[in-house]
This record gives structure tokens, C-alpha cells and sequence, in this order.
């Protein structure tokens, strides 16, 4: 009994991770479809750049992959974020008052 249960969690966990997988690479290629649409309807127009094949469209996504990270962006807002919590209030006013001349307040 325990040993058909073990085999049924492995089927699962297999069936699971092809289903994964699937999706993933189906999604890749749909977003390599999208670059390529895109990059064929307004680069030739706008900069007289050639048409793109598919194989290119998906190596154009990977090398924006390559060259500014994961496509949800960076983190850095988060990370700018958590360290402004961590200053004391007068080091919150010093910076404050640094950036006061290159950043407007919000409001203004």
C-alpha cells in the first residue's frame, strides 16, 4: 500500500513538472512571437532597421534577459526602500536636505 501511494506522488510530481515545462517553453515562445510582431511592425518604419526571423526575436529576448535581468524588474526600488527604514531620523533629514536642489519634492 505505502509503496503504490510513493509511486502515485512521483507520477504526480513528474506529470507536474512536465506540465511546467510546457507551459514555459509555450510561453517563451508566445513572447518570442510578440518581439517578433512588434520588432517587424515598427523598427523597419521607424528606424529602417531589417525584418526579424523568430529564431532572432527569441535570441533578442534572451540577450534583454542577458542585459537587464529578470523581466519584473530589478529590485532596486525594494532595495532603496529597506535602507531608507533603516536611517535615523536626522540621517533621513541630512539626505533630505542633499538631494533637496536635484529632487523636488513630490508635491511641488
Amino acid at each position: 500500500m505505502n509503496r503504490r501511494r510513493f509511486a502515485m506522488i512521483g507520477t504526480r510530481r513528474l506529470v507536474g513538472g512536465l506540465m511546467f515545462l510546457m507551459f514555459g517553453i509555450v510561453f517563451v515562445a508566445a513572447v518570442s512571437w510578440i518581439v517578433l510582431g512588434l520588432w517587424n511592425y515598427a523598427m523597419p518604419t521607424i528606424f529602417g532597421v531589417p525584418k526579424i526571423g523568430y529564431w532572432q526575436a527569441a535570441a533578442l529576448l534572451v540577450l534583454s534577459k542577458i542585459l537587464f535581468g529578470r523581466f519584473g524588474g530589478s529590485g532596486r526600488r525594494r532595495r532603496f526602500v529597506s535602507g531608507w527604514g533603516e536611517l535615523s531620523p536626522e540621517e533621513r533629514e541630512r539626505f533630505r536636505k542633499a538631494m533637496g536642489d536635484r529632487c523636488p519634492p513630490e508635491n511641488a
